[in-house]
């Protein structure tokens, strides 16, 4: 198949649309459903990560992608009891390590991953099936699919969820152009290979950047790869927790990527945790609502007369005191940023949420004092002298 003609492109309004190539044929083959154009460029995205974070670590990967950026990217580390909790996977028995990536991807931000594209590095097992028919989601691509595994993704969504297979074996062309206002654009595409080389530049007092540090700047930085610019990453135990994209300043996608690891992290609390909830409480209305208490607008699910639609009695507030205590046992978690940090400001944000290992390419003429910045808290820093924009 040379071309594949899509029902419109980003929008109802932009016809017509298809995916083609100029060469060859494609690399893929659609077994259900009917992918659209924002489906395929979430796919081809989100495989790229996979299939990279797999030969950087050598285990099973997964990314949760909406709107061209990732929502969750993981690799297959088994789940502790309290992660099955926040993920809601505790009712299922002991995952697959395929089916842990996508746990853990899908669960690092719950609320943007609801909707997703899936990109699975691995052939999709029956256990990955299982946990991605009980979730909302729009569409999955991998290298191929066991057949009772297959059978269970074509019933989601009335039978037209998008189910799309990759050639494993597939190599783009090293020159991509893309169209804009009727002008072609070219370039080289970005074949940076991210290893422990890219970590060798440590230019802070604390030069000791251990392996599971390494494996989680890995992560990080391909994740930043394939994340609309300007982005930030915290990853923590081989698992994105945080994910900024698309800010126009470099603080705030800190800042937001900040916010939405402590999100994971305060899940974990105890109060969190054992919220009562209604048995007849959906897991979408659970993530919404969970969001909004651990919020300072817990009052919009903790007011008399609203409480009662939620839960079976009334669950007591967590207070700003005890979230700030609570994050302040987050430890070890590593960031990575697509461009230099301008300021000491986003190593100041990056320690409240346990940042201690930092790559990022260095070049600003305020270095000396990012530096400063984490000399003060201990941080371990790289400089890995390459940028990672994505547009």
């Amino acid at each position: 198949m040379k071309e594949l003609e899509l029902k419109y492109g980003c929008n109802p309004n932009q016809k017509p649309s298809k995916i083609y190539m100029k060469d060859g044929e494609l690399p893929i083959e659609v077994l259900n459903g009917k992918p659209g154009y924002i489906n395929f460029l979430d796919a081809f995205n989100g495989w790229q990560l996979v299939k990279e974070l797999k030969k950087a670590t050598g285990l099973p990967a997964a990314a949760s992608f909406k709107h061209v950026s990732p929502a969750g990217a993981a690799v297959g580390l088994s789940l502790n009891e309290v992660e099955r909790k926040i993920y809601w996977v505790d009712d299922m028995s002991e995952l697959s390590p395929l089916a842990s990536a996508y746990a853990r991807a899908r669960g690092a931000d719950r609320m943007s991953s609801f909707g997703d594209f899936i990109a699975l590095s691995d052939v999709c097992d029956v256990d990955t099936a299982k946990l991605i028919k009980r979730e909302v989601s729009d569409g999955i691509i991998a290298p191929g699919y066991e057949p009772e595994a297959l059978e269970l993704l074509k019933a989601k969504k009335k039978g037209n969820y998008a189910v799309i297979q990759i050639d494993p074996a597939y190599v783009p062309n090293p020159v991509e152009t893309k169209d804009v206002y009727g002008i072609t654009f070219e370039q080289g595409r970005n074949e940076l290979v991210i290893d422990d080389a890219l970590f060798a530049n440590v230019v802070t007092e604390n030069k000791e950047i251990p392996e599971q540090a390494k494996i989680d700047l890995a992560i990080a930085m391909i994740t930043l790869k394939y994340t609309q610019s300007n982005s930030v990453c915290y990853v923590k135990g081989g698992q994105a927790i945080g994910i900024g994209a698309g800010q126009q300043s470099r603080i705030h996608c800190t800042r937001l990527a900040g916010n939405k690891a402590d999100n994971w992290f305060l899940r974990q609390n105890p109060k969190v945790l054992n919220l009562p909830f209604k048995d007849k409480i959906g897991r979408a209305d659970r993530d919404n609502t969970i969001d909004v208490y651990m919020s300072d607008d817990y009052m919009d699910v903790l007011a008399d007369g609203t409480w009662e639609n939620f839960f079976t009695e009334k669950p007591e507030v967590l207070t700003r005191e005890e979230k700030r205590a609570w994050l302040d046992q987050m430890t070890d978690v590593a960031l990575g940023s697509d461009a230099f940090f301008p300021f000491g400001d986003n190593v100041e944000r990056a320690h409240r949420s346990g940042v201690k290992y930092i790559a990022q390419p260095g070049g600003s003429i305020r270095d000396d004092n990012v530096i400063e910045t984490c000399n003060k808290y201990g941080m371990a820093m790289c400089f890995t002298g390459i940028r990672l924009f994505h547009h």
